[in-house]
């Protein structure tokens, strides 16, 4: 195995973790006020709208197609996402989203589009979302991450104790806080692809926080004079090396995807980007200090009878009946 990180390498992250805490709060607090004083951007998934799909013959220039479809009041707050690196192929997202304007919409848009570039393009398909089915994805959106998060709070409860589980759902709460609050303070829309991306951050990062909280468990079960700080600092240094390899490895896919995806996958792309880091972070800096808000050993020793005592105490018994 590839060795970033020296084996032998001891770090006191346990004297960091202050520091740490500090710094994500304020992020925090700075991304989820943002999100609350100006609103969630929220895509037509999730407030209702129309998505025209549109192919040209060849190549033409974006700025000249903002131009002539936002001349309409219409179209005048519609935005234009190119689909691959071609610049044939367009989608053309409106607010208007009532059905019984389907077809007035698609001839709207024809008259736009046959000032310049008649003859020259195909309208591909129509498809609109009502407000109530946006709201309906929007609770399910909420609904699916709700019950992950209570999903890994049941299975790490029962794979290690109930302080491990508190650890990891407070490390995945920080990872979807800090991935929402970035989103809207750089401006993305809220669509079913970020929604798919915070689910993936989620599962990401509770795999990064177990594989630290099973080493810490093995410190403590090698060796039981280890205190707490000592057993979790030991178990996030011994799984540093591991740690990094994921995350830059993951990094580096999603950075290229971020990068040369298109704008169709720049908000999903980005939403992973926040999501990887946060995750690592988290599960070093925010999922094991919760570990020390807890009293008492990290995992309880179980105590065994010695078996000569429990001869003895047979012997004594057996004696006593037989007096008796």
């Amino acid at each position: 195995m590839i060795q970033i990180v020296k084996p032998n390498v001891f770090i006191d992250f346990v004297s960091k973790f202050k520091i740490a805490i500090a710094l994500s709060v304020i992020l925090i607090l700075i991304g989820v006020g943002n999100l609350i004083i100006k609103g969630p951007k929220l895509g037509i998934e999730f407030k209702g709208g129309t998505s025209i799909q549109v192919e040209f013959n060849k190549p033409i220039d974006v700025a000249q197609l903002r131009d002539t479809i936002k001349s309409s009041k219409i179209f005048s707050d519609s935005r234009i996402q190119n689909i691959g690196s071609s610049n044939k192929r367009f989608i053309i997202y409106t607010k208007v989203s009532t059905s019984s304007t389907k077809g007035s919409i698609e001839e709207k848009l024809k008259q736009l589009l046959d000032k310049r570039f008649k003859g020259s393009y195909k309208i591909l398909e129509v498809n609109m979302v009502g407000p109530k089915i946006g709201k309906e994805f929007r609770d399910k959106g909420i609904i699916a991450i709700v019950l992950s998060l209570l999903a890994i709070l049941i299975y790490v409860s029962l794979r290690f104790q109930y302080r491990f589980a508190v650890g990891a759902i407070a490390a995945l709460t920080h990872d979807v806080l800090m991935t929402v609050g970035f989103l809207s303070l750089f401006g993305y829309e809220f669509t079913l692809d970020v929604v798919a991306a915070i689910l993936t951050i989620v599962g990401y990062s509770v795999n990064d926080t177990i594989v630290i909280f099973d080493r810490i468990r093995e410190k403590v079960k090698e060796n039981r004079k280890l205190s707490n700080t000592e057993a979790i600092n030991k178990g996030i240094s011994e799984t540093l090396s591991r740690t990094v390899l994921t995350a830059g490895t993951t990094l580096f896919v999603v950075l290229a995807l971020y990068l040369f995806g298109g704008h169709a996958l720049k908000g999903m792309s980005f939403a992973l980007l926040v999501g990887i880091i946060s995750g690592t972070y988290s599960s070093i800096f925010i999922a094991s200090p919760i570990l020390l808000m807890f009293k008492g050993e990290l995992i309880p020793e179980k105590k065994e009878e010695d078996s000569t005592d429990r001869f003895k105490q047979r012997v004594e018994f057996d004696i006593k009946q037989r007096g008796g």
